[in-house]
């Protein structure tokens, strides 16, 4: 039995999440579902390095799987993406030890948040269609999330967590051919938590929450606060680092 690293990406404006779901279409779900055919009787357990939610998409999700074949890995690879949708390929398939662990051995995973401040309907599922955005305004926000802070104010309360303390190594916006783009980096996220950094850094942005607001929220930590939450379509998983 050899361990699989796959390197995904997959359009999540079809699929629920990430997450293996009993009647819902899943990223998770299709891909273990087109392994099926390499074990007709055991399920062949995908364990991705993160959990997207609904509509988010993908250029670097990180997953492994256990198999036993005779296949060499281009030839692995390309069995399975001959098994998955059009929304859904690996992109990358090497061997690794037993002990890499997608999710476990990840060092730091790097989002990706896209806002068009011009309405551009190709672009309406990869994109939050935004009004004009000043980047000055919006990283004089962002860097007040960068550092290791509790980030409960900008998640979705979970009571199974232990902490929700994460360090943000770094946190910007920048302007990509009349795309703005807000890049984050961290050791972990939680969930919702791009969504609610960008929906509140907006907010900031057309004047609607004061720095001083998001600042007390990162620093007197509380659940369930009613705060604004980007849309999911312009969220992607860029990368996730293992070194």
């Amino acid at each position: 039995m050899a361990r699989y690293k796959i390197d995904i990406q997959y359009d999540g404006t079809a699929f629920f999440g990430w997450q293996l779901q009993s009647n819902a279409r899943s990223v998770q779900g299709v891909i273990e579902k087109a392994l099926g055919s390499f074990s007709k009787d055991n399920r062949i357990v995908v364990n991705g390095a993160g959990r997207t939610d609904t509509g988010v998409h993908a250029t670097g999700q990180v997953a492994h799987f256990d198999l036993m074949t005779r296949l060499d890995e281009f030839s692995l690879k390309k069995a399975i993406n001959g098994h998955l949708p059009k929304d859904c390929r690996i992109m990358e398939l090497i061997r690794v030890e037993k002990t890499f662990h997608a999710r476990f051995s990840a060092k730091k995973r790097h989002y990706r948040y896209q806002c068009m401040p011009k309405e551009k309907l190709v672009y309406r599922n990869q994109c939050w269609m935004t009004k004009s955005l000043n980047i000055e305004k919006l990283n004089e926000c962002s860097n007040i999330f960068t550092g290791t802070h509790d980030f409960l104010s900008y998640s979705k309360f979970n009571e199974d967590l232990e902490h929700s303390r994460c360090i943000v190594r770094n946190a910007f916006w920048t302007d990509e051919k009349n795309m703005v783009v807000f890049t984050i980096s961290a050791n972990r996220f939680l969930h919702h938590m791009v969504r609610y950094i960008v929906g509140c850094s907006i907010q900031n942005n057309y004047g609607k929450m004061s720095l001083k607001k998001i600042k007390e929220l990162l620093d007197s930590p509380q659940k369930d606060v009613q705060i604004f939450k980007a849309p999911a379509q312009g969220l992607f998983l860029d990368h996730v680092d293992y070194a």
